[in-house]
């Protein structure tokens, strides 16, 4: 989540704070803050979480934390002031955590890279001006509100693309090639069965890699290109010069998916081309495209897109700005889309998907046979039902069935749910529409080997105490939750010693309800102390292994985690780059650039859920995982950002774990239930299941083993 501190550069930490009231209880910012958790606390309670209440919630966060830092840093405040503010925001903090551990949906709000509207922007200055403060104007974000009652989104038409309409008329698309294009005869012998989730079913048991055949190329350099591709790069390519015109790009991350992507698209004359990516790469697609496909103009598009060139062939847009161009863009007349980090559209409910999925649509109502591609190293996050926005982007399904192209391959099977052959016959139909998937064992032997190195750390001391007791009172708690239900139970059934089932449903309904008693720490809670008091033991290890062994990258979950780094850092005259959500994408670039070329920065910090996807950082082959993920994919994405094609050492991702916590569990979680992608994708007969929910697992752990003798 963007910090205030960031926000307003200069005026937050080279001009002074401005003046407050005096000194009483009753007034000074700590006071409207403690009124407005009151009224969140109370919302939540009553189930009535509205958007104002989501608002109020960011923001008193935001304030929460500015505030603190502010006292922390305040070099005139005597200890006792400093201890007595401190502990005042440490009250407030606590009531927002257990808020948003009864309504899950606001731990999305502190998010590091989480949108601040232009409503919170206001609500925060009103909040300032209430507590007596005179706060710098800040310009409004550049995304809009996400909340489920936000106004329709504001569409916007850049002057660039107005002068493109207007220059030349023969530029206008055209689109009677479309309208004229002669329809599929209809298939009829499936069309009463439900296929939608057979064809997913298909993919639970994997009986061989789930790849197309692909061509090989008659070479490995391109016209005019004096680059020479990798053969899995160059197969791609020559299918796509062939006519093939969907692909699920599933290559395993650091084998070139953006290189792949940009050339398919030249070798398909797919112009104009769009690209929808994650945020952090915008600069990196436009760099790439300027390297592999130099002869066609990229253009990025930031904000409103009033600097973005309406005549570029290429048009890169992020997700969170993508609703206010989706009505001129689907105008273009786009032969082509390619869908980064394609996983992120997976929630077809939520506003990026419905974006993606209206604008694939559209090209294909009016583009015949257009280019569509879907990338990423990670296409099953959660369970397999991950695929279907995905395939529907493709145009391989719509909402209820397969389409034309797909149900006629099934039909060409002449095999039906009910007969024992289908579900093998309909998983290859499925990869013949286009998935590739290839992996570095595989295809790229050259690359170094990876490995990931636990570290156990001791927290001790009256923080490591503390953290201890916080789990024993969230074991204990769950323990007479267990007994409570044990002994009320009427359904006559008995158990000898621990029932494993009811221990289940005791940690889901722990998980659900995020720990309704008014003391206590919940699962997440406790992780982010847990990640907190690491903070400054890996940010030690990430210092000595960059004056052993050179450039490090640093990777924490929290920015709390990255501030404290950053600190010790600075503190001991060690460079790093700090690639933060909250930052500009020239910014971000900027820093990025600064650790891959300046040979004296000698550490990137990087977000998690920022830095883990698209960028390069394989200058350096040693990585500190401050913070543990929730999912294995998070975790490998982050190492993939250095292991990858480029690197010439071997990998070693150095996971610190806090010894005696329910850390070294969800660690071991993470690598039990890894590879979901790759049971379904890579051949393996082991079936796959929805991925391991590791917050209901922790709190299983911590529950049987409270109930051991």
């Amino acid at each position: 989540m963007a910090r205030r501190g960031q926000r307003q550069t200069g005026a937050r930490r080279t001009a002074p704070r401005a003046k407050r009231r005096p000194a009483r209880d009753a007034e000074g910012l700590i006071p409207v803050l403690a009124r407005a958790v009151r009224e969140i606390e109370a919302a939540v309670e009553r189930s009535n979480v509205q958007p104002s209440v989501r608002t109020k919630f960011q923001v008193v966060a935001l304030l929460v934390r500015e505030e603190r830092a502010r006292v922390n840093a305040d070099a005139n405040a005597t200890d006792a002031y400093r201890a007595t503010q401190l502990r005042r925001l440490d009250g407030l903090a606590t009531i927002l955590a257990k808020s948003a551990a009864l309504d899950t949906s606001l731990l999305a709000l502190l998010a590091e890279d989480a949108v601040i509207s232009e409503a919170a922007s206001v609500l925060k200055r009103d909040m300032l001006i209430a507590a007596g403060e005179e706060p710098t104007a800040v310009e409004p974000p550049p995304t809009e509100p996400t909340t489920a009652a936000a106004p329709p989104p504001r569409q916007v038409v850049p002057q660039s693309v107005v002068s493109r309409q207007l220059a030349n008329p023969f530029l206008a698309p055209d689109f009677s090639a479309a309208a004229a294009a002669p329809r599929q005869p209809q298939v009829r012998r499936l069309s009463g069965w439900e296929l939608i989730n057979p064809l997913l079913k298909s993919f639970e048991y994997a009986a061989a890699s789930a790849s197309k055949s692909l061509p090989e190329p008659a070479s490995l350099r391109l016209p005019g290109n004096l680059l020479e591709l990798m053969p899995h790069q160059a197969q791609l390519i020559a299918s796509a010069s062939a006519g093939h015109r969907s692909f699920l790009l599933a290559d395993e991350p650091g084998l070139g998916k953006t290189a792949q992507a940009l050339l398919a698209a030249q070798a398909a004359n797919a112009y104009p081309l769009l690209v929808v990516v994650p945020n952090v790469v915008k600069t990196n697609w436009a760099r790439e495209a300027g390297i592999w496909t130099p002869k066609r103009v990229a253009t990025v598009i930031q904000g409103d897109g009033d600097t973005i060139d309406g005549f570029a062939d290429i048009v890169i847009v992020n997700y969170e700005v993508l609703d206010r161009h989706v009505g001129w863009l689907g105008d273009l007349g786009l032969r082509g889309m390619v869908v980064d980090e394609a996983h992120f559209i997976k929630n077809k409910k939520s506003q990026r998907s419905r974006n993606v999925l209206a604008l694939s649509e559209r090209i294909q109502s009016r583009t015949p046979r257009p280019l569509l591609m879907a990338l990423t190293g990670t296409p099953l996050i959660n369970d397999i039902d991950d695929f279907r926005a995905i395939w529907q982007y493709l145009g391989w399904i719509d909402e209820k069935a397969p389409r034309a192209e797909l149900m006629a391959k099934l039909d060409e099977t002449d095999l039906t749910p009910a007969d024992p052959g289908f579900y093998a016959a309909a998983r290859s139909c499925v990869i013949d529409m286009g998935i590739v998937r290839r992996r570095k064992v595989d295809v790229a032997r050259d690359i170094p080997a990876r490995r990931i190195a636990d570290l156990p750390v001791e927290l001790d001391g009256a923080v490591g105490r503390s953290i201890r007791a916080a789990e024993r009172e969230l074991a204990d708690r769950l323990v007479a939750r267990y007994e409570t239900a044990l002994a009320t139970r009427t359904s006559g059934v008995t158990v000898e010693g621990i029932d494993h089932d009811l221990v289940r449903q005791v940690a889901g309904w722990e998980r659900s309800e995020q720990a309704k008693a008014k003391t206590g720490d919940n699962i997440f809670s406790l992780v982010r102390r847990i990640g907190e008091a690491k903070a400054g033991l890996a940010a030690d290890y990430a210092a000595q292994l960059a004056h052993n062994v050179g450039k490090v990258v640093f990777f924490a979950r929290h920015i709390e985690v990255m501030d404290t780094a950053e600190a010790l850092f600075a503190e001991r005259g060690i460079r790093y780059s700090s690639i933060r959500g909250d930052q500009t994408a020239k910014k971000r670039q900027q820093n990025i650039d600064a650790f891959v070329n300046d040979p004296e920065v000698s550490i990137a910090v990087c977000s998690l859920l920022t830095a883990g996807v698209g960028i390069n950082l394989q200058v350096s082959s040693n990585v500190v995982l401050a913070e543990l993920s929730w999912t294995n994919a998070e975790q490998t994405q982050a190492i993939d950002r250095v292991h990858r094609i480029g690197q010439e050492e071997p990998v070693t991702a150095w996971r610190i774990i806090a010894a005696q916590t329910i850390d070294t569990r969800i660690a071991d979680l993470i690598d039990t239930k890894a590879g979901l992608a790759a049971r379904a994708l890579d051949g393996s007969d082991e079936e796959v299941t929805s991925s391991a929910d590791l917050q209901l697992e922790a709190l299983v752990t911590l529950l049987t083993n409270a109930l051991k003798p």
